[in-house]
Protein backbone atom coordinates (compact mmCIF):
# COMPACT_ATOMS: atom_id res chain seq x y z
CA UNK A 1 0.00 0.00 0.00
CA UNK A 2 0.91 3.70 -0.46
CA UNK A 3 2.06 5.21 2.74
CA UNK A 4 -0.07 6.91 5.07
CA UNK A 5 -0.24 8.43 8.30
CA UNK A 6 -2.72 7.37 11.10
CA UNK A 7 -4.50 10.38 11.00
CA UNK A 8 -5.06 10.20 7.43
CA UNK A 9 -6.38 6.70 7.74
CA UNK A 10 -9.01 7.94 10.09
CA UNK A 11 -9.79 11.36 8.00
CA UNK A 12 -10.14 9.20 5.01
CA UNK A 13 -12.41 6.11 6.76
CA UNK A 14 -14.32 9.02 8.94
CA UNK A 15 -12.79 6.82 11.77
CA UNK A 16 -12.01 8.11 15.49
CA UNK A 17 -8.02 7.73 15.79
CA UNK A 18 -7.04 6.72 19.10
CA UNK A 19 -2.82 6.91 19.80
CA UNK A 20 -0.08 8.40 17.84
CA UNK A 21 -1.64 9.81 14.84
CA UNK A 22 2.00 10.51 13.13
CA UNK A 23 2.61 6.65 12.58
CA UNK A 24 2.90 5.45 9.18
CA UNK A 25 2.01 2.51 7.41
CA UNK A 26 4.57 1.35 4.97
CA UNK A 27 3.19 -2.70 4.55
CA UNK A 28 0.59 -4.63 3.27
CA UNK A 29 -2.91 -4.73 4.94
CA UNK A 30 -4.13 -7.61 6.34
CA UNK A 31 -7.05 -9.17 7.98
CA UNK A 32 -5.36 -12.06 9.74
CA UNK A 33 -3.02 -11.31 12.52
CA UNK A 34 -0.36 -14.49 10.98
CA UNK A 35 0.24 -12.41 8.15
CA UNK A 36 1.08 -9.19 9.65
CA UNK A 37 4.09 -7.45 8.40
CA UNK A 38 6.06 -4.78 10.09
CA UNK A 39 4.82 -1.25 9.59
CA UNK A 40 1.52 -3.00 8.28
CA UNK A 41 -2.22 -2.60 8.83
CA UNK A 42 -4.16 -5.25 10.66
CA UNK A 43 -8.23 -4.48 10.14
CA UNK A 44 -10.30 -6.35 12.78
CA UNK A 45 -13.24 -7.68 11.74
CA UNK A 46 -15.82 -9.46 14.46
CA UNK A 47 -16.67 -12.70 11.96
CA UNK A 48 -18.80 -15.48 12.42
CA UNK A 49 -16.63 -17.98 14.44
CA UNK A 50 -13.39 -15.61 15.02
CA UNK A 51 -13.26 -12.00 16.44
CA UNK A 52 -10.33 -10.16 15.15
CA UNK A 53 -10.37 -7.83 17.84
CA UNK A 54 -9.04 -10.62 20.25
CA UNK A 55 -5.84 -10.78 17.81
CA UNK A 56 -4.83 -7.33 18.19
CA UNK A 57 -2.02 -8.06 20.87
CA UNK A 58 -0.67 -10.17 18.05
CA UNK A 59 -0.80 -8.21 15.41
CA UNK A 60 1.13 -5.24 17.02
CA UNK A 61 4.16 -8.12 18.42
CA UNK A 62 4.65 -8.77 14.76
CA UNK A 63 4.70 -5.41 13.65
CA UNK A 64 1.05 -3.87 12.58
CA UNK A 65 1.53 -0.20 13.15
CA UNK A 66 -2.05 0.34 12.98
CA UNK A 67 -4.96 -0.78 13.70
CA UNK A 68 -8.58 -0.39 12.23
CA UNK A 69 -11.13 -1.68 14.75
CA UNK A 70 -14.78 -1.93 15.48
CA UNK A 71 -14.33 -0.96 19.31
CA UNK A 72 -11.30 0.55 21.13
CA UNK A 73 -8.39 -2.13 21.47
CA UNK A 74 -4.67 -1.84 23.35
CA UNK A 75 -2.38 -0.69 20.48
CA UNK A 76 -0.03 2.49 19.61
CA UNK A 77 -2.25 3.73 16.82
CA UNK A 78 -5.96 2.82 16.49
CA UNK A 79 -8.69 4.14 14.06
CA UNK A 80 -12.29 2.88 15.51
CA UNK A 81 -14.65 2.89 13.00
CA UNK A 82 -18.26 2.07 13.37
CA UNK A 83 -18.27 -0.56 10.38
CA UNK A 84 -14.90 -1.97 9.75
CA UNK A 85 -16.12 -3.72 6.58
CA UNK A 86 -17.46 -0.29 5.01
CA UNK A 87 -14.05 1.75 6.18
CA UNK A 88 -12.05 -0.49 4.62
CA UNK A 89 -14.10 -0.32 1.40
CA UNK A 90 -13.43 3.50 1.60
CA UNK A 91 -9.86 3.26 2.54
CA UNK A 92 -9.41 1.04 -0.67
CA UNK A 93 -11.64 3.98 -2.84
CA UNK A 94 -9.54 6.74 -1.45
CA UNK A 95 -6.17 4.93 -2.06
CA UNK A 96 -7.10 3.93 -5.96
CA UNK A 97 -8.75 7.10 -6.77
CA UNK A 98 -5.44 8.92 -5.30
CA UNK A 99 -3.00 6.85 -7.50
CA UNK A 100 -4.96 6.97 -10.03
CA UNK A 101 -4.49 10.72 -9.92
CA UNK A 102 -0.63 10.19 -10.00
CA UNK A 103 0.04 8.01 -12.91
CA UNK A 104 -1.09 5.68 -15.80
CA UNK A 105 -2.87 2.78 -13.71
CA UNK A 106 -5.25 0.96 -15.75
CA UNK A 107 -8.06 -1.06 -13.71
CA UNK A 108 -9.37 -4.45 -15.28
CA UNK A 109 -12.49 -6.06 -13.79
CA UNK A 110 -13.50 -9.65 -14.28
CA UNK A 111 -17.36 -11.02 -13.67
CA UNK A 112 -19.10 -14.23 -14.67
CA UNK A 113 -20.95 -17.06 -13.57
CA UNK A 114 -17.85 -19.09 -14.48
CA UNK A 115 -13.90 -18.48 -15.31
CA UNK A 116 -13.72 -15.33 -13.29
CA UNK A 117 -10.60 -16.72 -11.27
CA UNK A 118 -8.97 -18.68 -14.74
CA UNK A 119 -9.62 -15.11 -16.58
CA UNK A 120 -7.82 -12.83 -13.96
CA UNK A 121 -5.02 -15.17 -13.67
CA UNK A 122 -4.28 -15.25 -17.74
CA UNK A 123 -4.91 -11.60 -17.56
CA UNK A 124 -2.32 -10.99 -15.04
CA UNK A 125 0.14 -13.24 -16.64
CA UNK A 126 -0.24 -11.35 -20.45
CA UNK A 127 0.15 -7.86 -19.03
CA UNK A 128 2.70 -8.27 -16.15
CA UNK A 129 5.52 -8.08 -18.64
CA UNK A 130 4.68 -4.57 -19.90
CA UNK A 131 4.61 -3.25 -15.67
CA UNK A 132 3.95 -3.71 -12.48
CA UNK A 133 0.53 -5.63 -11.90
CA UNK A 134 -1.42 -6.43 -8.85
CA UNK A 135 -3.61 -9.65 -9.40
CA UNK A 136 -5.95 -11.18 -6.14
CA UNK A 137 -4.67 -14.22 -4.61
CA UNK A 138 -7.60 -17.02 -4.94
CA UNK A 139 -10.83 -15.61 -5.08
CA UNK A 140 -10.49 -12.68 -3.38
CA UNK A 141 -13.60 -10.98 -5.23
CA UNK A 142 -16.02 -9.80 -2.14
CA UNK A 143 -16.51 -7.01 -0.19
CA UNK A 144 -13.55 -7.86 2.12
CA UNK A 145 -11.08 -9.25 -0.78
CA UNK A 146 -11.14 -7.28 -3.17
CA UNK A 147 -10.16 -4.04 -1.17
CA UNK A 148 -7.92 -5.97 0.33
CA UNK A 149 -6.11 -6.55 -2.88
CA UNK A 150 -6.84 -2.72 -4.48
CA UNK A 151 -4.65 -1.51 -1.39
CA UNK A 152 -1.60 -3.45 -2.66
CA UNK A 153 -1.43 -0.85 -5.29
CA UNK A 154 1.74 1.66 -5.03
CA UNK A 155 2.68 4.44 -6.87
CA UNK A 156 4.38 2.71 -9.71
CA UNK A 157 1.39 -0.03 -10.22
CA UNK A 158 0.62 -0.19 -13.98
CA UNK A 159 -2.36 -2.64 -13.91
CA UNK A 160 -4.76 -3.48 -11.38
CA UNK A 161 -6.67 -6.84 -12.31
CA UNK A 162 -9.69 -7.62 -10.67
CA UNK A 163 -11.75 -10.35 -9.76
CA UNK A 164 -15.82 -9.45 -9.01
CA UNK A 165 -18.20 -11.68 -7.66
CA UNK A 166 -22.01 -11.52 -6.59
CA UNK A 167 -24.30 -13.46 -4.33
CA UNK A 168 -26.64 -10.66 -4.49
CA UNK A 169 -27.81 -8.20 -6.57
CA UNK A 170 -26.22 -4.88 -5.65
CA UNK A 171 -22.98 -6.53 -4.66
CA UNK A 172 -21.15 -5.96 -7.89
CA UNK A 173 -22.18 -2.38 -8.03
CA UNK A 174 -20.52 -1.49 -4.36
CA UNK A 175 -17.45 -3.28 -5.69
CA UNK A 176 -17.18 -1.60 -9.04
CA UNK A 177 -17.99 1.80 -6.21
CA UNK A 178 -14.96 1.19 -4.91
CA UNK A 179 -12.83 0.34 -7.82
CA UNK A 180 -14.67 1.76 -11.09
CA UNK A 181 -12.95 -0.41 -14.33
CA UNK A 182 -11.37 0.78 -16.99
CA UNK A 183 -11.81 -2.41 -18.42
CA UNK A 184 -15.13 -4.38 -17.66
CA UNK A 185 -15.34 -8.41 -18.70
CA UNK A 186 -18.52 -10.25 -18.38
CA UNK A 187 -17.48 -13.57 -19.51
CA UNK A 188 -20.70 -15.72 -19.21
CA UNK A 189 -24.54 -15.39 -17.38
CA UNK A 190 -25.14 -19.13 -15.87
CA UNK A 191 -26.59 -20.63 -12.83
CA UNK A 192 -24.15 -20.49 -9.91
CA UNK A 193 -26.04 -18.96 -6.87
CA UNK A 194 -29.04 -19.31 -8.59
CA UNK A 195 -31.16 -20.14 -5.25
CA UNK A 196 -30.05 -16.65 -3.63
CA UNK A 197 -30.64 -14.86 -6.96
CA UNK A 198 -33.78 -16.53 -7.79
CA UNK A 199 -33.36 -16.89 -11.45
CA UNK A 200 -30.99 -16.95 -14.13
CA UNK A 201 -32.25 -12.64 -15.20
CA UNK A 202 -31.36 -11.58 -11.98
CA UNK A 203 -28.13 -12.98 -12.05
CA UNK A 204 -27.75 -11.53 -15.57
CA UNK A 205 -28.76 -8.02 -13.89
CA UNK A 206 -26.30 -8.45 -11.43
CA UNK A 207 -23.23 -9.17 -13.90
CA UNK A 208 -24.48 -6.37 -15.71
CA UNK A 209 -23.48 -4.05 -13.04
CA UNK A 210 -19.69 -4.27 -13.37
CA UNK A 211 -20.76 -2.53 -17.52
CA UNK A 212 -22.41 0.17 -15.62
CA UNK A 213 -20.08 0.41 -13.34
CA UNK A 214 -17.26 1.15 -15.40
CA UNK A 215 -14.97 4.46 -14.87
CA UNK A 216 -15.93 7.38 -17.18
CA UNK A 217 -14.58 6.50 -21.02
CA UNK A 218 -14.21 2.81 -19.81
CA UNK A 219 -14.70 0.14 -21.95
CA UNK A 220 -16.70 -3.18 -21.66
CA UNK A 221 -15.35 -6.65 -22.92
CA UNK A 222 -18.73 -9.17 -23.23
CA UNK A 223 -19.08 -12.16 -24.67
CA UNK A 224 -20.32 -12.68 -28.15
CA UNK A 225 -21.87 -16.27 -27.49
CA UNK A 226 -23.55 -15.76 -24.42
CA UNK A 227 -26.96 -13.78 -25.69
CA UNK A 228 -27.37 -12.48 -22.24
CA UNK A 229 -23.94 -10.82 -21.99
CA UNK A 230 -23.87 -9.41 -25.02
CA UNK A 231 -27.45 -7.97 -24.50
CA UNK A 232 -25.15 -5.47 -22.17
CA UNK A 233 -23.76 -3.47 -24.47
CA UNK A 234 -27.11 -1.59 -25.03
CA UNK A 235 -26.19 -0.79 -21.27
CA UNK A 236 -22.52 0.33 -21.91
CA UNK A 237 -21.32 4.15 -21.33
CA UNK A 238 -18.40 4.17 -23.26
CA UNK A 239 -17.13 1.88 -26.16
CA UNK A 240 -17.84 -2.27 -26.53
CA UNK A 241 -15.46 -5.07 -27.45
CA UNK A 242 -16.87 -8.51 -28.22
CA UNK A 243 -15.08 -12.34 -27.94
CA UNK A 244 -16.33 -15.59 -28.71
CA UNK A 245 -16.48 -18.15 -31.70
CA UNK A 246 -19.86 -16.62 -33.19
CA UNK A 247 -19.65 -14.79 -36.64
CA UNK A 248 -19.09 -10.45 -35.87
CA UNK A 249 -17.18 -11.59 -32.42
CA UNK A 250 -14.27 -8.73 -32.74
CA UNK A 251 -11.57 -11.07 -30.94
CA UNK A 252 -12.36 -14.53 -32.45
CA UNK A 253 -11.31 -17.77 -32.76
CA UNK A 254 -10.93 -20.52 -35.49
CA UNK A 255 -9.51 -23.63 -35.83
CA UNK A 256 -10.41 -24.87 -32.44
CA UNK A 257 -8.81 -28.30 -31.46
CA UNK A 258 -8.43 -30.30 -28.41
CA UNK A 259 -5.58 -32.55 -28.15
CA UNK A 260 -5.20 -35.29 -25.97
CA UNK A 261 -4.79 -34.33 -23.18
CA UNK A 262 -7.51 -31.37 -23.20
CA UNK A 263 -5.79 -28.90 -24.26
CA UNK A 264 -7.40 -26.68 -26.35
CA UNK A 265 -5.25 -24.92 -29.03
CA UNK A 266 -7.06 -22.24 -31.33
CA UNK A 267 -5.72 -19.38 -34.14
CA UNK A 268 -6.16 -16.12 -33.08
CA UNK A 269 -8.26 -13.17 -35.15
CA UNK A 270 -8.43 -9.39 -34.39
CA UNK A 271 -7.86 -6.44 -35.59
CA UNK A 272 -7.39 -8.03 -38.97
CA UNK A 273 -4.34 -9.67 -37.48
CA UNK A 274 -4.01 -13.34 -36.68
CA UNK A 275 -2.14 -16.04 -34.29
CA UNK A 276 -1.65 -19.68 -33.04
CA UNK A 277 -2.44 -19.96 -29.60
CA UNK A 278 -1.78 -23.53 -27.49
CA UNK A 279 -2.96 -23.16 -23.93
CA UNK A 280 -0.96 -24.95 -21.00
CA UNK A 281 -4.89 -25.35 -19.38
CA UNK A 282 -7.01 -28.43 -19.31
CA UNK A 283 -10.41 -28.03 -20.59
CA UNK A 284 -12.02 -26.91 -23.98
CA UNK A 285 -14.09 -24.31 -21.75
CA UNK A 286 -11.06 -22.58 -21.32
CA UNK A 287 -11.20 -21.05 -24.59
CA UNK A 288 -13.95 -18.20 -23.95
CA UNK A 289 -11.51 -17.13 -21.00
CA UNK A 290 -8.60 -17.34 -23.31
CA UNK A 291 -10.65 -14.71 -25.59
CA UNK A 292 -11.53 -12.38 -22.99
CA UNK A 293 -7.85 -12.17 -21.99
CA UNK A 294 -7.04 -11.47 -25.45
CA UNK A 295 -9.27 -8.80 -25.55
CA UNK A 296 -7.99 -7.13 -22.87
CA UNK A 297 -5.13 -7.43 -23.67
CA UNK A 298 -5.78 -5.84 -27.20
CA UNK A 299 -7.16 -3.00 -25.06
CA UNK A 300 -4.80 -2.38 -22.81
CA UNK A 301 -2.21 -1.82 -26.22
CA UNK A 302 -0.30 -5.07 -27.01
CA UNK A 303 -0.42 -6.59 -30.15
CA UNK A 304 -2.04 -9.87 -31.33
CA UNK A 305 1.25 -12.21 -31.60
CA UNK A 306 2.13 -11.23 -28.09
CA UNK A 307 -1.05 -12.23 -26.55
CA UNK A 308 -0.80 -15.26 -28.52
CA UNK A 309 2.53 -16.02 -27.15
CA UNK A 310 1.76 -15.31 -23.47
CA UNK A 311 -1.34 -16.99 -23.62
CA UNK A 312 0.28 -20.44 -24.78
CA UNK A 313 3.28 -19.62 -22.38
CA UNK A 314 0.31 -19.17 -19.02
CA UNK A 315 -0.58 -21.53 -16.39
CA UNK A 316 -2.98 -22.64 -13.86
CA UNK A 317 -2.09 -20.46 -10.91
CA UNK A 318 -5.11 -20.72 -8.51
CA UNK A 319 -5.23 -24.06 -6.55
CA UNK A 320 -8.41 -26.33 -7.11
CA UNK A 321 -9.32 -25.26 -10.41
CA UNK A 322 -8.70 -27.55 -12.96
CA UNK A 323 -5.20 -28.59 -11.45
CA UNK A 324 -3.93 -32.20 -13.21
CA UNK A 325 -1.60 -33.90 -11.33
CA UNK A 326 0.38 -36.62 -12.88
CA UNK A 327 0.69 -39.35 -10.40
CA UNK A 328 4.29 -41.69 -10.11
CA UNK A 329 1.56 -44.30 -9.94
CA UNK A 330 0.73 -43.34 -13.12
CA UNK A 331 -2.99 -42.10 -12.26
CA UNK A 332 -3.70 -38.60 -13.56
CA UNK A 333 -5.66 -36.65 -11.16
CA UNK A 334 -8.12 -33.33 -12.06
CA UNK A 335 -8.67 -31.59 -8.98
CA UNK A 336 -11.44 -29.12 -9.99
CA UNK A 337 -12.63 -28.84 -6.43
CA UNK A 338 -12.36 -25.24 -5.23
CA UNK A 339 -16.34 -25.11 -6.34
CA UNK A 340 -18.71 -25.88 -8.14
CA UNK A 341 -21.99 -24.89 -10.53
CA UNK A 342 -23.81 -26.99 -13.35
CA UNK A 343 -22.05 -25.01 -15.81
CA UNK A 344 -18.53 -25.64 -14.44
CA UNK A 345 -19.80 -29.16 -13.62
CA UNK A 346 -20.81 -30.05 -17.67
CA UNK A 347 -17.17 -28.56 -18.13
CA UNK A 348 -15.15 -31.15 -15.84
CA UNK A 349 -16.74 -33.81 -16.90
CA UNK A 350 -16.28 -33.36 -20.73
CA UNK A 351 -12.61 -32.40 -19.75
CA UNK A 352 -12.37 -35.91 -18.14
CA UNK A 353 -13.45 -37.47 -20.64
CA UNK A 354 -11.75 -35.89 -23.44
CA UNK A 355 -8.32 -36.46 -20.96
CA UNK A 356 -9.15 -40.40 -20.08
CA UNK A 357 -10.33 -41.19 -23.80
CA UNK A 358 -10.77 -44.46 -24.59
CA UNK A 359 -7.78 -46.35 -23.55
CA UNK A 360 -8.17 -45.01 -19.90
CA UNK A 361 -10.62 -45.66 -17.03
CA UNK A 362 -12.50 -42.40 -15.86
CA UNK A 363 -13.61 -41.49 -12.58
CA UNK A 364 -15.39 -38.86 -11.16
CA UNK A 365 -15.68 -38.34 -7.69
CA UNK A 366 -18.50 -35.36 -7.77
CA UNK A 367 -20.33 -33.65 -4.21
CA UNK A 368 -23.07 -31.12 -3.88
CA UNK A 369 -23.11 -27.80 -5.46
CA UNK A 370 -24.60 -25.01 -3.15
CA UNK A 371 -26.85 -22.50 -3.59
CA UNK A 372 -29.19 -24.12 -6.31
CA UNK A 373 -32.30 -23.33 -4.06
CA UNK A 374 -35.50 -25.18 -5.42
CA UNK A 375 -33.66 -26.02 -8.59
CA UNK A 376 -30.86 -28.07 -7.35
CA UNK A 377 -32.08 -31.62 -7.39
CA UNK A 378 -33.12 -30.94 -11.20
CA UNK A 379 -29.83 -29.71 -11.35
CA UNK A 380 -27.76 -32.78 -10.12
CA UNK A 381 -30.16 -34.65 -11.75
CA UNK A 382 -28.73 -33.65 -14.89
CA UNK A 383 -25.21 -34.00 -13.81
CA UNK A 384 -25.77 -37.52 -13.31
CA UNK A 385 -27.64 -38.27 -16.87
CA UNK A 386 -24.22 -36.29 -18.24
CA UNK A 387 -22.15 -38.44 -16.94
CA UNK A 388 -23.70 -41.54 -18.08
CA UNK A 389 -23.90 -40.09 -21.78
CA UNK A 390 -20.12 -39.23 -21.58
CA UNK A 391 -19.44 -42.69 -20.42
CA UNK A 392 -17.73 -42.00 -17.58
CA UNK A 393 -16.56 -45.57 -16.08
CA UNK A 394 -17.33 -44.80 -12.25
CA UNK A 395 -18.86 -41.82 -10.93
CA UNK A 396 -18.60 -41.49 -7.34
CA UNK A 397 -21.59 -39.59 -5.36
CA UNK A 398 -20.39 -38.10 -2.11
CA UNK A 399 -23.21 -36.70 0.28
CA UNK A 400 -26.72 -36.54 0.43
CA UNK A 401 -26.55 -33.35 -0.82
CA UNK A 402 -25.47 -34.74 -4.28
CA UNK A 403 -27.63 -37.73 -4.13
CA UNK A 404 -29.60 -36.20 -7.26
CA UNK A 405 -26.29 -36.88 -9.44
CA UNK A 406 -26.86 -40.82 -8.38
CA UNK A 407 -30.50 -40.95 -9.14
CA UNK A 408 -30.02 -39.31 -12.37
CA UNK A 409 -27.41 -41.30 -13.49
CA UNK A 410 -29.88 -44.52 -13.02
CA UNK A 411 -32.54 -42.87 -14.61
CA UNK A 412 -30.34 -42.31 -17.69
CA UNK A 413 -29.41 -45.65 -18.06
CA UNK A 414 -26.64 -46.55 -15.55
CA UNK A 415 -26.85 -49.90 -13.78
CA UNK A 416 -24.44 -52.34 -11.93
CA UNK A 417 -21.40 -50.61 -10.22
CA UNK A 418 -20.87 -47.52 -12.73
CA UNK A 419 -21.95 -45.37 -10.16
CA UNK A 420 -21.87 -45.73 -6.47
CA UNK A 421 -23.33 -43.40 -3.27
CA UNK A 422 -20.97 -42.89 0.30
CA UNK A 423 -21.76 -40.97 2.92
CA UNK A 424 -18.30 -38.92 3.40
CA UNK A 425 -15.08 -38.35 2.34
CA UNK A 426 -13.62 -41.02 4.25
CA UNK A 427 -15.78 -43.56 2.35
CA UNK A 428 -15.14 -42.08 -1.03
CA UNK A 429 -10.57 -42.54 -0.02
CA UNK A 430 -11.54 -45.99 1.17
CA UNK A 431 -13.48 -46.98 -2.15
CA UNK A 432 -10.89 -44.45 -4.46
CA UNK A 433 -7.86 -46.52 -2.78
CA UNK A 434 -9.36 -50.18 -3.54
CA UNK A 435 -10.08 -49.16 -6.66
CA UNK A 436 -7.43 -46.56 -8.64
CA UNK A 437 -4.53 -48.53 -10.98
CA UNK A 438 -2.38 -47.16 -13.07
CA UNK A 439 -3.46 -45.29 -16.21
CA UNK A 440 -6.91 -43.85 -14.31
CA UNK A 441 -8.31 -40.50 -14.79
CA UNK A 442 -10.00 -38.86 -11.51
CA UNK A 443 -12.09 -36.07 -11.56
CA UNK A 444 -12.65 -34.27 -7.57
CA UNK A 445 -15.76 -31.44 -8.02
CA UNK A 446 -18.03 -29.83 -5.52
CA UNK A 447 -18.94 -26.75 -4.38
CA UNK A 448 -16.30 -25.77 -1.76
CA UNK A 449 -17.92 -25.54 1.18
CA UNK A 450 -18.16 -29.56 0.60
CA UNK A 451 -14.99 -30.09 1.98
CA UNK A 452 -14.12 -32.48 -1.20
CA UNK A 453 -10.88 -30.17 -1.66
CA UNK A 454 -9.53 -32.24 1.39
CA UNK A 455 -10.35 -35.52 -1.03
CA UNK A 456 -8.26 -34.19 -3.65
CA UNK A 457 -5.35 -32.97 -1.50
CA UNK A 458 -5.34 -36.41 -0.34
CA UNK A 459 -5.65 -38.07 -3.70
CA UNK A 460 -2.39 -36.20 -5.14
CA UNK A 461 -0.63 -36.75 -1.24
CA UNK A 462 -1.03 -40.35 -1.71
CA UNK A 463 0.67 -40.47 -4.97
CA UNK A 464 3.90 -38.47 -3.90
CA UNK A 465 3.82 -40.76 -1.50
CA UNK A 466 3.76 -43.89 -3.63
Amino acid sequence: MIALRADEIARLTGGRLVGDGGVVVTGPVVVDSRLVEPGGLFVAFAGEHVDGHDFVGKATEAGASVVLAGRDVDAPAVVVVDDVQLALGQLAREVLARVRSRGELKVVAVTGSVGKTTTKDLIGQVVSPEGETVVPRGSFNNEIGLPLTVLQVTETTRYLVLEMGADHEGNIMYLTSIAPPDVAVVLAVGTAHLGEFGGVEAIARAKSELVTGAAEGGVAVLNADDHRVVAMASLAAGDVVTFGTVSGAQVAADDVRIDRAGRVSFVLHARGASAPVSLRLVGEHHLSNALACAAVGLQLGLDVATVAERLSAATALSPHRMHVVDRPDGVTVIDDSYNANPDSMRAALKALAVVAGRERRSVAVLGEMLELGEESRERHDEVGRLAVRLNINLTIVVGPGAWAIFDGAQMEGSWGDEVVQVDDLEAAEKLLADYLREGDVVLVKASNGTGLWRLADSLVAAGAAA
